[in-house]
């Protein structure tokens, strides 16, 4: 079984149940990215444990939950203060030769993938749950098709380096087939769900060339930290797709920037939720 016969035979029904499960709405979908957040904490800590960056093994699970929660729990602003002080004072015990690149790296990987995550969430929490889950697909159709596209396009017409120190086989044309793509998967999906979408096709453009913008760069972001450390994948947790890092490194740049750019059209009256 070829490489990419292997991926799409296990993205098809991944895929299924990941749409399964956002439409049942709830905990349902929340608990499911709260588990992937998770995953991707684990997969970060091993990968910046591996270029010499180590993480404290306990507090990027405490404040990556405690950010995926953030909107859900009681006194959130509090407990992120307890979080934070109970840190900084062990921190400033800790002796070992890597103490200093420890703040930071911590903080990274605890912060990095929750805040996507939260990101999502705070997305498919918008309007109700016909809405919610609308929203959160559109983004999620728009990292899947730019995805795709960008890998097409550049098989096929790829000429000229995107960036090539940190990933040598992405291009420009592959990058900007991204554009398309995120908006023709978005398309595609609003035309065949049957609900109505509070977005409009023109509203859809910008959306799209914010996704297809960020997703990449969150996709190479991923790369360069895997670089660092000489791994090609997270992990091997997902059949031909390596791990949840690896396969949700595009969305978690690219939830924040549609959560940004949805409430600016909230904010602006253009739309309402």
């Amino acid at each position: 079984m070829s490489e990419l016969v292997k991926r799409i035979a296990f993205a098809v029904p991944a895929a299924a149940l990941f749409i399964f499960l956002a439409w049942l709405g709830d905990w349902y979908f929340k608990g499911l990215m709260i588990g992937i957040g998770y995953f991707i904490i684990h997969e970060m800590i091993k990968i910046l444990d591996a270029a010499r960056s180590p993480v404290d093994i306990l507090f990027p699970y405490t404040i990556g939950l405690w950010v995926m929660l953030s909107q859900e729990i009681p006194f959130s602003f509090e407990i992120g203060m307890g979080i934070f002080l109970l840190f900084a004072a062990l921190q400033t015990f800790n002796t070992s030769e890597f103490s200093t690149s420890q703040l930071t790296s911590t903080f990274f990987a605890g912060l990095y993938a929750p805040i996507g995550i939260l990101s999502l969430i705070m997305i498919f929490d918008l309007g109700n749950n016909e809405t919610g889950f609308l929203l959160t697909m559109t983004v999620v159709f728009m990292v899947w098709g730019s995805d795709i596209f960008a890998f097409f396009g550049g098989k096929t017409f790829g000429k000229h380096k995107l960036a090539p120190s940190i990933s040598p086989n992405k291009t420009w044309e592959g990058f900007f087939s991204g554009y398309i793509g995120s908006f023709v998967a978005a398309y595609l999906f609003l035309l065949v769900v049957p609900y109505e979408s509070p977005l409009t096709m023109l509203q859809l453009i910008p959306l799209a060339i914010l996704v297809g913008t960020f997703g990449p760069i969150g996709d190479l972001l991923e790369s360069k930290l895997k670089r660092k450390a000489g791994v090609k994948d997270s992990s091997s947790l997902l059949p031909g797709h390596g791990g949840f890092f690896d396969r949700f490194d595009a969305l978690i740049l690219a939830a924040p920037v549609a959560w940004v750019f949805l409430r600016v059209l909230d904010a602006l009256g253009i739309i309402y939720f």
